[in-house]
């Protein structure tokens, strides 16, 4: 089986808005997951969003506004639709 070449992980935030960050691997996904989403799930604080794909721009987020994650392996062989 093919290994991913990245990771689009898709955020449903309250109020309707969707936003979509990528991760080089599952393990950068998962530390971020655990070590700053997951402690501060309930806070209304901001936490950062790594963005390390768009150079000079940052996303932060309240923990609490997000609603649901979804993960998607993107192959560097795959064709956008």
């Amino acid at each position: 089986m093919p290994k991913p070449s990245e990771f689009a992980v898709h955020l449903m935030i309250e109020g309707g808005h969707r936003e979509e960050v990528r991760f080089l691997t599952i393990q950068d996904f998962q530390k971020w997951y655990s070590g700053e989403l997951v402690p501060k799930s309930t806070s209304t604080d901001f936490i950062t969003v790594p963005i390390k794909n768009i150079q000079g721009e940052y996303m932060v987020i309240r923990p609490s506004a997000v609603l649901a994650i979804r993960v998607e392996p993107l192959f560097s062989s795959s064709v956008e639709r």
